[in-house]
Formats: C-alpha cells, sequence, structure tokens
C-alpha cells in the first residue's frame, strides 16, 4: 500500500475511534462542550429543584413556591460578596439584575422598604431579616454577622418598578468554618424571648389556606401596645425545611386602620404550598425594639396543647436593619 493510502486509512480509522468516543461519553454523562458558569449551574440546580417540587409533592401545576431560583423573569440576584463574615461584621454587597444584565435601581416600595433581605442557615437556625442601603450604581450593601459558620440561604424580596408582582430571589452564600448543624426544633405552640412569650394558635394545611394567630405576652400580661414596624404589626416568613421554599406572610390589617388592634393578637392568613416541616419566624415592635421568636410546624398535622419551644433562634453577633442594636432573637 502506498504511504498517501496509509495516512489515508489511519486517518479515517481516528475518526471512528473519536467519534464513538464522544457517543460513549454522551451515554457516560460527561460535561458539555461548552461549560455552563457558576452562576448558570447554580441557577439550573435551582430550577431543577423547584420543578421536582412543583411537579411532585408542591402539585401546583408548575407553580414553583418563591426563592427557590435565583433568576426569575429576567432578573437575577447576584452577589458581589463570595462569604459571610463570622465575627466582626464586614459589608455583604449584592445587585440585582435585569433582563439587560445591568443593575436594577428603581424599586417599588413595600412595607416601607424598597428591599427585604433574609437570611438563614440551611438548618434554619441564625434567622436575620436585614435592610441593606442602595447605591446609585445599583449595588445593595447591608454590614453583616452569622453567629456560625455554614452554608446560608440569601432572599431578596423586592419589586423592580414596572413589573407587576413582588420577586423572591435566592442564593447561597458561605460563612467559612467548621460547620455543625442544628437539629430542628420539635413543634410546639409557645416561644420566648426577652420575657415575651408568644403562643400560635392554628395549624398549616398543606395546599390551602390557613389561619395562624399569634397572641403576644409579656411578663404575664398580654401586650397591647406593639408598635408599628415596616407598617405592620407583624411580619412572618415561613420556611420549608429541606429546599427552604419561601413565604413571606403580612397580618391582617395595618395600624391606624380604625379596625386592627395593636395587640396582643396577631393574624396571618398564608398557605403553604405541600405537606412537609415549616419554620416560621415572627417579628415584633414594643417598647422600641424589634424581636424575632421561631416555630416549628408540619403542615398537615396539628400542634399539641401546652408544647413550648425548646429551643431559641441564635442571635447574630450584630448586624444593620433589623439585626442591629435594639433588636433581638428568640
Amino acid at each position: 500500500m502506498r504511504t498517501s493510502m496509509k495516512l489515508g486509512a489511519y486517518a479515517l480509522g481516528l475518526a471512528a475511534v473519536f467519534t464513538a468516543a464522544m457517543g460513549a461519553g454522551a451515554v457516560a454523562g460527561t460535561a458539555p462542550a461548552t461549560p455552563a458558569s457558576h452562576d448558570d449551574a447554580h441557577a439550573d440546580g435551582n430550577a431543577h429543584a423547584g420543578k421536582h417540587n412543583a411537579a411532585g409533592e408542591d402539585g401546583r401545576g408548575g407553580q414553583l413556591p418563591a426563592g427557590l431560583q435565583v433568576t426569575q423573569d429576567g432578573y437575577r440576584l447576584a452577589p458581589v460578596s463570595t462569604t459571610l463574615a463570622t465575627g466582626a461584621p464586614e459589608q455583604f454587597r449584592f445587585r440585582v439584575l435585569g433582563a439587560d444584565g445591568a443593575p436594577v435601581t428603581r424599586y417599588v416600595t413595600s412595607h416601607d422598604k424598597d428591599l427585604h433581605l433574609i437570611l438563614v442557615r440551611r438548618d434554619l437556625s441564625g434567622f436575620q431579616h436585614l435592610h441593606p442601603t442602595l447605591a446609585a450604581d445599583g449595588t445593595w450593601s447591608v454590614p453583616v454577622a452569622v453567629a456560625a459558620p455554614g452554608q446560608y440561604r440569601v432572599f431578596a424580596d423586592f419589586q423592580p418598578e414596572g413589573h407587576a408582582d413582588g420577586l423572591t430571589l435566592g442564593v447561597d452564600v458561605p460563612a467559612p468554618g467548621d460547620y455543625r448543624p442544628a437539629s430542628l426544633p420539635t413543634p410546639a405552640r409557645t416561644a420566648t424571648v426577652d420575657g415575651y412569650t408568644v403562643t400560635l394558635d392554628g395549624d398549616l394545611t398543606p395546599g390551602g389556606s390557613s389561619t395562624l394567630t399569634l397572641s403576644v405576652i409579656k411578663d404575664g400580661r398580654p401586650v397591647t401596645d406593639l408598635e408599628p414596624y415596616l407598617g405592620a404589626y407583624g411580619h412572618l416568613v415561613a420556611l420549608r425545611d429541606g429546599d427552604l421554599a419561601y413565604l413571606h406572610v403580612h397580618p391582617d390589617g395595618t395600624p391606624g386602620d380604625g379596625r386592627t388592634a395593636a395587640g396582643p393578637q396577631v393574624t396571618f392568613h398564608t398557605e403553604v404550598p405541600s405537606a412537609g416541616t415549616y419554620r416560621l419566624f415572627l417579628d415584633f415592635q414594643h417598647a422600641g425594639k424589634v424581636r424575632t421568636v421561631a416555630f416549628t410546624a408540619v403542615a398537615g398535622q396539628a400542634i399539641p396543647a401546652g408544647t413550648a419551644s425548646g429551643a431559641a433562634t441564635p442571635a447574630p453577633t450584630t448586624s444593620a436593619g433589623h439585626g442591629a442594636p435594639g433588636h433581638t432573637h428568640g
């Protein structure tokens, strides 16, 4: 065989081997030829989790619970800071990017703020409700310190100007160090903080509306002079254990509307998307301080009467806004 014919046969053989290898790689699930960015991979992972929940246990026709996605309707939550600080607070910075890739700079005010930032560790401890400051270039910033290392979920709750609805986007941010997950407290009817006792009346109904009433008592006496905080007598955030599906619920009525009492009871109407265990975080203000108490509840199961919370939500070392001095967690 002539040299040129030998080379031609050799090239054809290489091509066949290369084609077979590519086919085997596709079957084995090797990485795509064009790798996705870290943010894209994170978004795809959250979208996958949301689709699983919507199509599976959520059963709501493909409607995803809030907070499972890093991007929605063309908007993306883009952290500038890559870690959270333990100990001394450090500035945590992030942006909300629009469909054009530019930072969003105009928002619709909701409950006295343009954006609410919720921070919680993946084991549902270390809850913080913060209100960052917006710079002219579209960068949000807030000093943050978390109580313990671990993987944290950061939720941005906001409504861009010109968008019909509010959005809640979420992204994971680590606090480096030795992560020791905490066990979720058992379901309970009462929780305490700073001498206040809060009682939960009502149970979560999976896939339906639930009425929850929280009653605040101080040193054995009903509190009838709760103070307005962010335009309400209380704020309730519900997070589902496991994937941290997010619900931000506001109470019946508003301060000064002529019908809403300033305590001791604050009533909420909420919907949880599925059966499962949820952590409920209530913020209320009294005597010039905002306090937070937390409850564990299982959708579809009644909490036994008279049960008290056996664990408290750890207080952050310090931070701004909701977590600043004058704000305590129970």
